[in-house]
């Protein structure tokens, strides 16, 4: 059974009242995947823009069926992940990470040659835990400071590069490593509340993301429509 754990920071939480990609890509999976699977994760809850803590349930569709299990926090980056996806992936069973992480690192953190050995430390320590394990790899999407500041937006640019280049480095056949193209589409001043986090449009796009590179790497599901 495929077991789909979502790895990320602000973006992948979410806040309370949303939806998250992690809905809209489980919608997804359910019309299109022609098999069993699960979302797993140690983590259930979204982050409370009010008291700054990841302590919400409200879920804006509220569908009790939904699997809301993640791996994901405000604030947290490769930098935070690494250490955590060994145990996480044995304790959890996960055999595919959907992971979107590298904004935080690189606004508050490490610069891209930094961020990207937190990078391979993570895939080593996954693959530690599970040697067949699969992973989707997301980019850093466009944000507001890449925007209006061009030495970040640098950074961004090469940290992208740098991990292109590494997911074709490891990836290996027994434990498949796929780079997702960017969002198709992404407008940050279409798909984003603020300029970062995905509002309903950004959530859908994200979530096509990670659902057509499954789709086109490895035929798992189908092509995600757009709404």
């Amino acid at each position: 059974m495929l077991r789909f754990m979502p790895v990320g920071d602000s973006m992948t939480i979410g806040s309370a009242g949303e939806h998250t990609w992690r809905y809209r890509l489980w919608r997804h999976l359910c019309a299109s995947h022609d098999g069993p699977f699960r979302i797993v994760g140690p983590r259930e809850t979204l982050h409370d823009q009010a008291t700054g803590a990841p302590t919400s349930y409200e879920y804006a569709d509220g569908d009790p069926r939904f699997p809301r299990a993640h791996l994901a926090g405000w604030g947290e980056g490769w930098l935070h992940m690494a250490p955590l996806i060994a145990d996480t992936v044995r304790a959890h069973r996960a055999n595919v990470l959907l992971v979107s992480l590298g904004l935080i690192d690189l606004g508050f953190y490490t610069d891209a040659e930094q961020t990207i050995e937190n990078t391979r430390r993570f895939v080593a320590a996954a693959r530690e835990a599970d040697p067949h394990i699969r992973m989707v790899l997301l980019p850093v999407i466009p944000n507001v400071r890449a925007e209006g500041d061009a030495a970040f937006a640098a950074q961004v640019a090469r940290f992208n590069e740098l991990l292109a280049k590494t997911a074709a480095d490891l990836d290996e056949p027994r434990s498949a490593l796929l780079l997702a193209s960017p969002p198709p589409g992404y407008d940050i001043h279409l798909d984003t509340y603020d300029g970062t986090h995905p509002n309903a449009s950004g959530e859908h796009r994200i979530a096509a993301a990670f659902a057509n590179a499954m789709h086109e790497a490895w035929g798992l599901g189908g092509p995600y429509e757009l709404p």
